[in-house]
C-alpha cells in the first residue's frame, strides 16, 4: 500500500525509518531520504542498500524527529512523505507538514487514536485523506495497523 501510494513519486522522504521497513522497497521507483533517532538502525539499512541490487539512491540521517522535525524548508525538495512512528504517533513532524507544500503523504500507524491526532494536523493543514488501509498483521491481537494517504488540496 505504501508504495503503490508513492509510485511515481520523484524524491521520497522516509520518517521513522528504523532499518528500513519501506525505504528499500520504495527505493525502486524513486531515491529516498531514510530519517531515524536510531544510528545502528540506520547502519543496518545502509549496509542492506548497498548489497542490492536495482535500487534508486537512499541517503540516511540520523535525527531526533521530536526534537527536530523536519521544516517546511527542509521539505521542499520531496513530493512525497512516508512516516511510520512509534505508538506516540508524529505530532511535531505532522504539524511541520501541514505547514508545508509536499503533495502526497503517507502515515502508517500502530495507534489508531494518535493517527486520528496526526490526521487532525494534516487535514486542518489543507489535505484531504485520500484512503485508510487498516492492516491486521498481528494475528491473535486486538493490534492493528493503519495506512492513510493524505494529499493536498
Amino acid at each position: 500500500m505504501v508504495a503503490a501510494a508513492t509510485e511515481g513519486s520523484k524524491r521520497i522522504l522516509d520518517l521513522f525509518a528504523g532499518s528500513g521497513t519501506f525505504t528499500l522497497r520504495l527505493a525502486r521507483h524513486a531515491p529516498v531520504h531514510a530519517v531515524e533517532a536510531e544510528k545502528t538502525a540506520l547502519a543496518a539499512l545502509d549496509k542492506a542498500w548497498r548489497f542490492a541490487r536495482g535500487l534508486k539512491l537512499v541517503s540516511t540521517e540520523a535525527r531526533d524527529l521530536y526534537r527536530r522535525p523536519f521544516l517546511p524548508k527542509e521539505l521542499e525538495k520531496f513530493d512525497a512523505v512516508v512516516f511510520d512512528p512509534p505508538r506516540d504517533g508524529a505530532a511535531p513532524v505532522a504539524k511541520e507538514i501541514a505547514r508545508s507544500k509536499v503533495p502526497l503523504v503517507v502515515a502508517v500507524s500502530c495507534n489508531p487514536a494518535t493517527l486520528a491526532r496526526d490526521a487532525r494536523y494534516l487535514v486542518d493543514g489543507g489535505y484531504r485523506i485520500d484512503t485508510v488501509v487498516p492492516v491486521d498483521q498481528f494475528l491473535w491481537s486486538h493490534h492493528v495497523e493503519a495506512v492513510a494517504v493524505f494529499r493536498r488540496g
